[in-house]
C-alpha cells in the first residue's frame, strides 16, 4: 500500500542484504517511523514488543530473524536455538509457529554453507507469498461486499464493522480483513467503515484508522462497546475480522473483543466474516476454548495510553489508580457456530471440520 506517493511493505531487506527495514508501528498514527533490525534479538524485541503486530507478518519478520541466524551460525543446534527464541515471544499467534516450522524444515537437509543464502531466499518467498495470499482472500471477499451492494440502492453505501487491525500493517500487503475493502473502494463500491477503537492497545484507532484515512476510505472510529448498538439499528451491514489462529474446527481467536461482536452480529442477523490466509489455520487444534494458549499481556497496556498531547508530544498517561491491579488477556475465541464464513485464498470456507477440509483437501 502507499504511504504518501510512496508504495510499501511493512517489511523489506536493507540495502545491506542482512538487515531488514520494518514499519515501527509503534509510534502510528502520529509519526511514521522506519526501524532497522540486524539481530535475533531485535527481531525478537520487534515481535514481542509489538514493533511489528499481525499474526502474518509475525511470521515473516520471525523468518527473516531465522535467516539472520544462519548468517551468524548455521548449524543445527543454532537453528533449534533460534526456533525457540521467535517462538516464545508471542504463543498465540500460529503464523508464528508454521513460520518457524517452515524454515527448519527447509534449511535441516542442507548443507550448512548454504543455508544463510537459503534462509534469505525463503524468507523472501514467504513474504511474497503472503503478498499473494491477502490479494486472493481480497478478491474472495470482494464477491461478499459486491453481494450486499446488489441487494442496496444504487449508489447506497455498504457498512463493514472491523476489529482490531487486519490492514496491510499486519501483513506485509493488503491485509486480510481489509483487502477486500480496499479491493470495493478501487471498484467504486461506496464502503463505510466503522472501526472499531480495540482497547487496550487500541490497534483500530491507532492503526486500521490511519490505514482507511490514508487509502482514502470513508470511516468512523468508535468506542468498542458500540458495535452492537449500531448493528441493533440496522447500521452495519457485515462485519469482517482477522485472526491470529483459527482451528481446524473452525473456532477463531483473534484480538480480545471479537467474541463480543459475534454475539451482536449473531443476535441481529448481521453477517460475521473471518478474512486468514491458510496458513492461520492450526490443523492440530480441534476446541479453541480448551486448547489454544491465550497471551496475557502487561497489565500497564491497559491501565497505561500513548496519545499526541496539544503540544505534539507523543507521551504516555496514566487512566487508572496506580494501586489498581490490571488484566489483560490479549485474544478471545470466537466459536465456529458465530462465524458465517472464513475468507480465505481459495474461497469462503463454512466453519467447521468439514468446509475447511473441502477447502483444503490436502489437509484432510
Amino acid at each position: 500500500m502507499n504511504v504518501g506517493d510512496r508504495h510499501y511493505r511493512t517489511i523489506w531487506l536493507s540495502d545491506d542484504g542482512r538487515s531488514v527495514e520494518i514499519i515501527d508501528q509503534r509510534w502510528l498514527p502520529h509519526d511514521f517511523r522506519i526501524e532497522t533490525i540486524g539481530t535475533v534479538a531485535g527481531i525478537a524485541t520487534a515481535i514481542r514488543d509489538m514493533w511489528v503486530r499481525g499474526a502474518p507478518l509475525i511470521g515473516v519478520t520471525a523468518a527473516y530473524g531465522v535467516a539472520m541466524q544462519m548468517a551468524d551460525d548455521p548449524s543445527d543446534a543454532a537453528l533449534d536455538a533460534v526456533w525457540e527464541t521467535l517462538h516464545e515471544t508471542r504463543p498465540t499467534a500460529i503464523n508464528l509457529r508454521w513460520a518457524l516450522d517452515e524454515m527448519r524444515r527447509f534449511l535441516k537437509p542442507l548443507p550448512t554453507q548454504q543455508r544463510a543464502a537459503a534462509a534469505y531466499r525463503r524468507a523472501a518467498e514467504i513474504a511474497d507469498e503472503d503478498v499473494g495470499l491477502n490479494r486472493a482472500i481480497g478478491e474472495n471477499g470482494l464477491a461478499i461486499i459486491k453481494a450486499i451492494a446488489a441487494r442496496k440502492q444504487p449508489g447506497e453505501t455498504v457498512n463493514i464493522l472491523t476489529h482490531c487491525n487486519a490492514g496491510w500493517l499486519a501483513t506485509v500487503d493488503y491485509g486480510t480483513a481489509t483487502a477486500p475493502i480496499y479491493l470495493a473502494t478501487e471498484a467504486g463500491i461506496p464502503v463505510h467503515v466503522y472501526v472499531d477503537e480495540t482497547r487496550p492497545r487500541n490497534q483500530g484507532a491507532q492503526l486500521t484508522a490511519w490505514e482507511m484515512a490514508g487509502h482514502g476510505v470513508p470511516h468512523t472510529l468508535i468506542v468498542d462497546n458500540a458495535g452492537g448498538h449500531l448493528m441493533q439499528r440496522g447500521a452495519i451491514d457485515m462485519v469482517i475480522v482477522g485472526t491470529d489462529r483459527t482451528t481446524a474446527d473452525g473456532d477463531v481467536c483473534n484480538k480480545i473483543g471479537t467474541y463480543l461482536k459475534a454475539l451482536a452480529a449473531a443476535d441481529n442477523d448481521v453477517p460475521f466474516y473471518v478474512a486468514l490466509p491458510s496458513p492461520t489455520i492450526d490443523w492440530t487444534v480441534h476446541d479453541g476454548l480448551e486448547e489454544i494458549p491465550i497471551e496475557q499481556r502487561s497489565a500497564d497496556e491497559v491501565s497505561l495510553v500513548w496519545g499526541k498531547t496539544a503540544s505534539g508530544e507523543i507521551a504516555q498517561v496514566r487512566i487508572s489508580p496506580e494501586a489498581t491491579p490490571a488484566a489483560n488477556p490479549a485474544f478471545d475465541v470466537t466459536p465456529a457456530r458465530l462465524v458465517t464464513g472464513l475468507i480465505t485464498e481459495r474461497g469462503i470456507a463454512k466453519a467447521s471440520r468439514e468446509g475447511l477440509k473441502a477447502m483444503f483437501p490436502e489437509r484432510a
